[in-house]
């Protein structure tokens, strides 16, 4: 499997900085939204990710703090990508151990090898607490890019 760049991924209308959102589904909203606005997916998608919490339940809350929105592949998805949504007060998404959630990562791809490469690059940046700690301070799209690459 080849290596996945994050930053290839994530287009800049994608990335969202700041976003004030009242609850869990207002901030996947963010993400699908972000995800549509960067040519990743249709509207459709946004709704199947917000459909995977409510029947799965917060499975998508992977760290402290942090949301990775997604759903299965599907015609919704155009091509794979990411979105970057960091909240500027953390919502609560149900899951007692990483709750509240500062950051979501809106992830779509169009196969499971896709899906697999991006969460490999993913949680590369995951566990890199410098990197991370820089990443939950950032205070533009141009700050957030640079981190990742």
């Amino acid at each position: 499997m080849a290596t996945t760049n994050l930053a290839d991924k994530l287009d800049d209308l994608g990335i969202v900085v700041g976003a004030k959102a009242a609850n869990w589904q207002e901030a996947i909203t963010f993400a699908g939204d972000a995800l549509v606005r960067s040519g990743i997916t249709t509207d459709q998608y946004t709704g199947e990710m917000i459909d995977a919490v409510t029947r799965l339940g917060p499975y998508i809350v992977i760290a402290p703090g942090i949301a990775l929105a997604h759903s299965r592949p599907s015609p919704a998805v155009l091509r794979s990508g990411l979105s970057w949504v960091q909240l500027a007060t953390p919502v609560e998404f149900g899951n007692p151990k990483n709750d509240p959630v500062s950051l979501i990562i809106g992830l779509a791809a169009t196969d499971h090898e896709g899906h697999l490469a991006i969460m490999s690059a993913l949680a590369a940046v995951l566990m890199n607490e410098v990197t991370m700690l820089k990443l939950r301070a950032a205070k533009n799209t141009e700050e957030v890019r640079a981190l990742l690459n």
